[in-house]
């Protein structure tokens, strides 16, 4: 049951080209925001879409690959972790952030979409 635990699995689509990094240690980073869209029908029986954003990183060759391979607007399944995260702003301020740690990915076609 362990392989159960924090395990993260969407498919959405790219909000912007993805920000690509290398650091001096020669550790390569990319990150970027994910579209996730639920439909239903409210009382009224209209259709209603409810987008949710998803912060992405990824490193090492799974951060080149998502670099070289997509660009905003791809859908995309990913699957990783979830990771929680704290930092101070450039003026103090505590910030909190969740993002997906990606370890695999898909770059999803219009036929698969089918």
């Amino acid at each position: 049951m362990s392989t159960f635990r924090n395990q993260v699995q969407l498919i959405g689509n790219l909000g912007k080209d993805l920000d690509f990094k290398t650091f001096e240690n020669g550790n390569k980073m990319v990150r970027g925001p994910i579209a996730t869209n639920e439909f239903y029908k409210n009382n009224k029986g209209e259709k209603i879409q409810e987008t949710q954003w998803h912060n992405l990183v990824a490193w090492g060759k799974t951060a080149e690959l998502m670099d070289s391979l997509l660009k905003k607007g791809d859908e995309v399944a990913v699957h990783g972790k979830l990771v929680h995260r704290k930092y101070e702003d450039s003026e103090g301020n505590s910030k909190y952030i969740t993002e997906i740690v990606v370890n695999e990915f898909v770059k999803m076609s219009k036929a698969d979409a089918a």
